[in-house]
């Protein structure tokens, strides 16, 4: 397995109250799948993926990252480790407002190992012809797009997407999972999403469903659905 999370807790503590937020996580991910973290708002999805991508820290537990153990990481650790081997897609853009498209991703090459060309990347998702733009010049959708570049130039191990059609209409939503899926393919990315959205689960290799702190089901799809014949 490429990803293993194993009996995963975090709890957020008040003056005098202790909130549970994960109670006892488990999933897993071979590489080159895509999974999918399906719950409510406040279930901990958020949070788990924070925890795999390393931005936020367990309590208890441990998160394997292709044999690397990051719940040992220290913070200068996990700063490699987030550099090196993972990207990025949140539900809104985080683009660099007074940078043009190609530089908002430049940003990225330019700290990474072994990136991708920016070019390269910007024909994948379509906007090579956009590449001297601002994101105020640019649609929801092809801000999106944008970002799936900017994650995806330093070639990562793990792509993690937290809810990334969340902000977008259901036809560019769609646009974007079947080019998430199209990256999948391509690049081998391993992809795991969180969402709300029942829906986007159908083209997932794997499924787990979150319901305050814990996976009440998980799933491992008999069938891929192409993200063009998903509806909702």
């Amino acid at each position: 397995m490429f990803l293993i999370v194993e009996n995963l807790k975090k709890s957020y503590k008040t003056t005098d109250i202790t909130t549970t937020v994960l109670n006892g996580v488990g999933m897993n991910l071979d590489k080159g799948e895509i999974g999918v973290i399906l719950g409510p708002s406040g279930s901990g999805k958020s949070t788990l993926l924070n925890i795999i991508g390393g931005i936020d820290k367990c309590d208890f537990g441990t998160v394997l990252v292709d044999n690397l153990e990051i719940t040992k990481l220290n913070d200068n650790e996990l700063t490699d480790y987030r550099r090196k081997n993972v990207g990025f897609i949140f539900q809104f853009y985080n683009l660099i407002p007074n940078l043009t498209a190609g530089e908002n991703i430049e940003v990225v090459s330019n700290i990474s190992s072994s990136p991708l060309n920016t070019d390269e990347v910007l024909k994948a998702v379509g906007m090579l012809d956009k590449k001297y733009r601002f994101p105020r010049e640019l649609s929801g959708g092809e801000q999106q797009r944008i970002s799936i570049a900017r994650a995806i130039v330093k070639n990562p191990k793990l792509l993690l997407c937290d809810e990334p059609t969340g902000a977008l209409d259901f036809s560019t939503s769609r646009d974007i999972l079947k080019l998430l899926q199209r990256i999948n393919k391509d690049f081998g990315s391993t992809i795991l999403m969180i969402t709300h959205n029942n829906a986007i689960s159908s083209m997932a290799n794997r499924v787990y469903r979150v319901r305050s702190g814990e996976i009440v089901d998980s799933v491992v799809s008999k069938e891929i659905i192409p993200a063009e014949r998903i509806e909702w």
